[in-house]
């Protein structure tokens, strides 16, 4: 596969957990990503900072605040920036309508793509009973999951050392359960009922980190996947149609740090 280093523009972008603050953010697949995608709006569909960890264990590598200046630099340059909070950055649900160095918080919004198609986006929490009923049951889940990544980390290495593409054991392992295939089934099938409430072509979401656009009856339902596993995000073209980017699939053909940085992203890194 051919790597690009041209910057591609897009009329929207939607990514989601990210999970600043967690030693299984991918910020280094994501600076690369954001430094080869530009879009007229870009909208963070939750779980951006990880609270839940944060408040356990402080982690902030320098990788956390590039993605931070990084996000404020495109504020700043044009970009129209809507963060909408999950469960684990549930903090900023206390301040929808205020801005943050350019940076708008709202609960949800229903954004309408160039074709006319209207998507309701939210993170999507507030329809897993888990989280919202049984808190302590969602943090030792949270807890096993950290388990899993760790796995992940020692995988990565070795499979590099034998120049091996990237593979995500937690997302396997995930897969593998089959509760929790039956879980993702049935949010997909709730968060498109929410859809159909508010009268919209389709929804837009993230919080169960498995990244797919696929129709649930008459609903679109797309989800962003994350930057723990997938590396997704869900590009809207300048027509309105709605692509799925895995960008560890790309970025693991070749050395990301290698490729070379256009001339406007050193530019900002000299003035930051």
């Amino acid at each position: 596969m051919t790597v690009t280093t041209e910057t591609r523009h897009f009329r929207t972008l939607f990514i989601s957990d990210i999970h600043l603050g967690s030693k299984a953010a991918r910020t280094d697949f994501l600076l690369d990503f954001l430094r080869y995608h530009e879009a007229e709006t870009l909208v963070l569909v939750g779980d951006i900072v990880d609270g839940w960890r944060l408040k356990r264990n402080w982690y902030w590598p320098q990788g956390c605040n590039d993605v931070v200046q990084k996000l404020l630099r495109k504020a700043r340059k044009g970009t129209r920036i809507v963060y909408i909070p999950g469960n684990h950055d549930e903090f900023l649900r206390s301040f929808p309508g205020v801005h943050f160095g350019g940076i708008e918080v709202a609960e949800r919004m229903i954004h309408e793509a160039a074709d006319g198609k209207k998507y309701l986006v939210l993170h999507g929490d507030e329809f897993d009973v888990v989280v919202r009923n049984i808190r302590l049951l969602a943090y030792l889940g949270d807890w096993a999951y950290d388990a899993a990544i760790a796995i992940n980390v020692v995988l990565a290495a070795i499979r590099r050392k034998l120049h091996l593409p990237y593979w995500s054991f937690s997302a396997w392992a995930k897969l593998q359960v089959k509760q929790a295939v039956n879980f993702i089934g049935e949010f997909q099938n709730v968060v498109a009922e929410e859809a159909r409430r508010n009268n919209v072509d389709g929804v837009i979401c993230g919080h169960i980190h498995h990244a797919t656009m696929e129709d649930i009856g008459d609903i679109r339902y797309i989800n962003t996947g994350d930057w723990v596993e997938s590396c997704t995000a869900i590009a809207e073209h300048m027509d309105g149609t709605l692509e799925l980017i895995s960008w560890q699939k790309i970025a693991v053909t070749a050395d990301i740090k290698a490729l070379p940085m256009p001339k406007d992203q050193r530019e900002d890194m000299q003035a930051a």
